[in-house]
């Protein structure tokens, strides 16, 4: 029942955080949202970071067990990249209030550390991504050399794209879905 309680708690948070006019949310706007008393958020957490702690987790568990998946299934870097790219674009669509936590709109006034677990969740993606390349570029010979710096500078790149149209979706309101172009834009990539 106490787990319960939590995921449904996680929840309201994070659909709150899917509004497009970016309020602050309160533990006071959130208790009102779940028709509970604050004191009953604080039986299930300390305090509002750990709210957001449990967002992350959830973020990282479920994208880097995507991304273990794809890794396992896909054999050929270059498909393992798309995939990863295609995945975490996906995952933004449909998590839009999770979005706002992955750019960090969400975390703004709150705990720092908060901040630095997503920081390094996105060097985590991107040291996958890297590998992928690595593989890529041991499999097919017409893409650039496959020297250190131009696997990290690929893997460098590819996340700052995601991480833009991660901000594009959040910033438009997510009237701008991140799987816009996709296609296309994952060629160019390429």
């Amino acid at each position: 029942m106490a787990g319960e309680r939590k995921q449904q708690i996680l929840e309201a948070l994070a659909k709150m955080l899917e509004s497009p006019k970016r309020e602050k949310i309160t533990t006071a706007s959130l208790a009102a949202k779940l028709e509970v008393s604050e004191a009953a958020l604080y039986r299930h957490f300390a305090n509002k970071a750990q709210m957001f702690e449990g967002l992350i987790a959830f973020i990282e568990e479920t994208v880097f067990g995507l991304i273990n998946k794809i890794s396992t299934e896909e054999t050929d870097g270059l498909r393992q990249v798309q995939r990863i790219i295609t995945m975490l674009l996906v995952f933004a669509e449909k998590n839009p209030g999770m979005t706002r936590v992955l750019i960090g709109d969400a975390l703004v006034n709150e705990d720092e550390k908060l901040q630095l677990r997503i920081n390094q969740l996105y060097d985590r993606i991107e040291a996958t991504l890297k590998q992928s390349l690595r593989i890529a570029d041991t499999q097919h010979a017409n893409l650039p050399t496959g020297s250190k710096s131009v696997a990290e500078a690929r893997a460098n790149l590819i996340v700052c794209f995601v991480l833009g149209r991660w901000q594009q979706f959040a910033k438009s309101g997510f009237k701008r879905k991140p799987t816009e172009f996709v296609q296309e834009q994952l060629s160019l990539l390429s």
